[in-house]
């Protein structure tokens, strides 16, 4: 019922931009936080960054003032925009909103940086 659709990501050369975006379908109950998280195999999935439902942002230190999100709750939709990636930047990109009691993701979106 509910669903989360990431779309934006693909191959980018270091130092290039990426914009990804996610948009929410469904009811979900009492929903406060959105974010990123990002996996690679073998690894655990990783908060990059997470906007509180007041705009308050935070971010994993290796893309502080690279990366920035943001929301908009009319669209029901959250992005992420990405500069001055680097190669340690790939992975799958999933997006995450907290309803009470759960949280919901969508499928992914594969960022590949590479020359």
């Amino acid at each position: 019922q509910v669903q989360l659709v990431e779309s934006g990501g693909g191959l980018v050369q270091p130092g290039g931009s990426l914009r990804l975006s996610c948009v929410i379908s469904g009811s979900i109950l009492g929903i406060n936080a959105m974010g990123w998280y990002r996996q690679v195999p073998g690894k655990l999935r990783e908060v990059v960054a997470l906007i509180a439902s007041g705009g308050t942002t935070s971010y994993v230190d290796s893309v502080k003032g690279r990366f920035t999100i943001s929301r908009d709750n009319a669209k029901n939709m959250v992005y992420l925009q990405m500069n001055s990636l680097k190669p340690e930047d790939t992975g799958v990109y999933y997006c995450n909103a907290e309803g009470v009691g759960r949280f919901y993701w969508g499928q992914g979106t594969q960022v590949t940086v590479s020359s």
